[in-house]
């Protein structure tokens, strides 16, 4: 049986990484998805290889113009929404804090927060007029057990963090639930920033040993975890703050 049969599905950041997995393990459980992303090119591939449950649209997440478009795109081809992921993602490269620029540090806000204030604004009031609706954020471990080279990252991570339980409280009483899955270090395009040191195997390693269960996150570790908080399963669960992690903030 499929999880999500029927379902209309926003995912941002798609064309890559964690996002796409989101996307594809969507459509193999019977959502439809709008795949947003600001690659259009990617975008579209992989909305391609999803086939026809699935539409691309170019999307600066950060612009309210943009998320309106991923919107419309959703009702138009599919029908009204049922989930959005605020999946989108910016980091700085990691460094003193004092090496980040104004404009490098409105991106991050921009991209990692501001853009959710579009997406709830964009789709809470047609989900409170149903009495329906699942909103998952992608936070991060870096909002919830700080290190240092990613100050500001990280607090854009713990505003993430943050605001998914308080929308959480705020939009219960219209049974529209938000959870936020907090990843740890990803094996994706962003892992090089992250690092702030070259991606060498003795540098990975050093990294890795901070783990318990010994490994860098995979795009499919994440997109279980938003199938569950997206399915009928976790009807009764809001304001998570899911750390997806190998116990890295235990």
């Amino acid at each position: 049986m499929m999880r999500l049969k029927d379902k209309v599905a926003i995912v941002t950041g798609a064309a890559s990484g964690f996002g796409a997995e989101i996307a594809r393990s969507y459509a193999r459980e019977g959502a439809k998805v709008v795949i947003a992303d600001l690659n259009e090119v990617g975008a579209q591939k992989v909305a391609k290889e999803i086939g026809s449950a699935a539409v691309a649209v170019k999307c600066d997440v950060s612009k309210r113009a943009d998320i309106d478009l991923a919107v419309k795109a959703a009702r138009d081809h599919f029908g009204e929404i049922d989930i959005v992921v605020n999946n989108a993602g910016f980091t700085h490269k990691n460094q003193p804090f004092l090496g980040v620029d104004e404009a490098t540090y409105d991106r991050c806000f921009d991209v990692n927060v501001k853009a959710i204030y579009h997406m709830i604004n964009a789709v809470v009031p047609s989900m409170r007029i149903k009495k329906s609706g699942c909103i998952i954020n992608v936070g991060s471990t870096a909002g919830m057990r700080p290190r240092p080279g990613l100050t500001w990252y990280n607090a854009s991570k713990g505003a993430a963090n943050l605001l998914s339980k308080s929308l959480a409280v705020e939009l219960a009483g219209d049974n529209i639930r938000v959870n936020v899955i907090c990843p740890v270090m990803g094996d994706t395009g962003m892992l090089g920033d992250f690092m702030g040191v070259p991606d060498t195997p003795e540098n990975r390693a050093r990294f890795i040993a901070t783990i318990p269960m010994g490994r860098l996150s995979v795009p499919k570790d994440i997109a279980n975890a938003a199938v569950f908080l997206a399915s009928e399963e976790a009807s009764f669960l809001t304001g998570l703050e899911l750390p997806v992690d190998g116990g890295r903030t235990i």
